[in-house]
């Protein structure tokens, strides 16, 4: 036993929870499966993991780019409140196990007992009709670490054993049920692109392929967009991302003031002009997305070859559950930006209404949910309902992910230790669950448990045709798809 444990340990913490090298291995073993050459397998290897690599640098530059600047406006109005951002949300969860007595190290076993699970539920998709698996290590350990402190929550005197393994299936069934449920709509944005969304927004996804063409027009794209005169230069994603992020990140630092970016931001020298340093922090934006891109063009382009084998010898029709960021490459990348604005704006509206109605839990924008949902939800949108559903559904989650997070920050008591998760999905799914699991019990997790087993069973008799093959045989898909439309 203790072998096995070391074992996982090992795997845990140097492959499975660093998606770099986690998809690296993926793109190796998927290539050897095909039988090519050991030298492209590690070539391979090499290319998916330093894309991810790549993708991780861009994202730590967006956070960090944005980070003083939350700083500064909880300093500037002396504000005492949750963020909603997975990375203040493991915090506030950890701190919260760790006063209730327990160890956080149990989340390490849940996230096994979880991916495990996934992968058995892959392997009956026979019965399951699940054809996804989450392979984004870091969304599992902030997933794994505020699940956990909600199992607690709701069931105080639970033995640590009893614990684990009821989270490691509701949170095991929750990554294959929801990432199974962006299949359709990720193949038919990248064309076959042979992934699915394993990230924290899914069933926003879901939701957001279904409505957005009924808020908008399709044949009236962003890409479709025609600007008159000097405005044409906002056709160009890189200067259309700049000028926007100097107006957004302009008015709010000129708000917080010259003396206070200074103290929170260490690298604003003090012979810098106020004025080129907004400058600078704007245009990074722009710099970091065009790196992203660039990431996800490398890991993806492997990853989508190297999983057939995979799929064809281990786990046949499945495909892989990734970042969010995946899709950033397929759709106009001024979606992008239009979902980060929008979904601002969406999240300010019900802040201000929390400070106006005196709410119990005041809540502080976290950048992770409000750039990557809501620019996640553009793209699809966009593909969907065109720019005026990548405007307006954006929007609409900014609101929903404040006012659910106040609501779970407040419920689960995790707002006194400073943060809640803030994703569509755990400010809408997972606070459900929680108050299933609260005044239902262990009835409760089973429901929950079984009202998601049952999705994929809706869906494949809604389309029993064309269920398997979107993952087998894109084109004969699409194909089939032309004829009947």
């Amino acid at each position: 036993m203790d072998i096995i444990l070391m074992g996982w340990n090992f795997f845990q913490t140097n492959i499975l929870t660093q998606p770099a090298f986690f998809i690296g291995f993926i793109v190796l073993i998927g290539y050897l499966l095909l039988g090519k050459p050991i030298y492209d397998a590690i070539a391979g290897f090499i290319k998916a993991t330093v894309g991810y690599l790549i993708l991780n640098v861009a994202a730590g530059g967006l956070v960090s780019n944005f980070r003083p600047i939350l700083a500064g406006l909880k300093d500037r109005f002396n504000l005492t409140a949750a963020v909603i951002d997975p990375y203040f949300g493991q915090t506030a969860a950890q701190t919260a196990i760790e006063k209730a007595g327990r160890s956080f190290s149990l989340m390490m076993i849940v996230l096994l007992i979880a991916f495990i699970f996934n992968i058995i539920l892959v392997l009956l998709r026979k019965w399951t009709k699940v054809r996804t698996v989450f392979i984004t290590g870091h969304i599992m350990v902030q997933q794994s670490s505020t699940a956990l402190w909600m199992v607690l929550f709701c069931f105080p005197g639970i033995p640590d054993m009893k614990a684990v393994i009821l989270l490691g299936l509701l949170l095991g069934t929750y990554w294959s049920i929801s990432s199974n449920l962006t299949v359709e709509a990720t193949q038919e944005l990248t064309e076959g692109g042979g992934f699915a969304i394993g990230h924290q927004q899914m069933f926003g996804v879901w939701l957001t392929d279904k409505v957005a063409k009924k808020f908008g027009n399709k044949g009236k794209k962003i890409e479709d967009l025609k600007l008159p005169g000097f405005l044409s230069i906002f056709n160009d994603n890189v200067v259309a991302t700049g000028i926007l992020m100097m107006v957004f990140f302009g008015v709010i630092m000129g708000i917080l003031g010259t003396d206070l970016m200074h103290e929170i931001d260490k690298g604003f020298a003090a012979n810098r002009n106020f004025g080129f340093y907004i400058m600078e922090k704007s245009l990074n934006f722009a710099v970091y997305l065009s790196i992203l891109q660039l990431g996800v063009r490398m890991f993806v382009s492997e990853l989508t070859v190297s999983f057939q084998g995979i799929s064809n010898k281990i786990l046949p029709g499945s495909v892989p559950a990734v970042d969010c960021a995946a899709v950033y490459g397929f759709g106009h990348a001024n979606a992008i930006t239009i979902g980060f604005i929008f979904g601002a704006l969406g999240q300010l509206l019900i802040i201000l209404g929390l400070v106006v109605f005196k709410s119990p839990v005041l809540i502080i924008t976290g950048f992770v949910p409000v750039f990557f949902d809501n620019a996640t939800f553009a793209v699809f949108a966009n593909k969907r309902g065109g720019l005026k559903a990548a405007m307006i559904i954006p929007f609409i989650s900014g609101m929903i992910q404040v006012a659910g997070g106040a609501f779970a920050a407040y419920f689960f008591q995790t707002a006194q230790f400073g943060g809640w998760h803030g994703n569509f999905d755990w400010d809408t799914v997972w606070p459900v669950i929680g108050v299933f699991m609260k005044y239902g019990g262990y009835f409760g997790v089973a429901a929950a448990i079984l009202a998601m087993l049952a999705i994929p069973q809706l869906q494949y008799r809604k389309n029993k045709k064309h269920y398997f093959t979107v993952t087998e045989d894109y084109e004969a898909y699409a194909n089939d798809m032309v004829k009947e439309n």
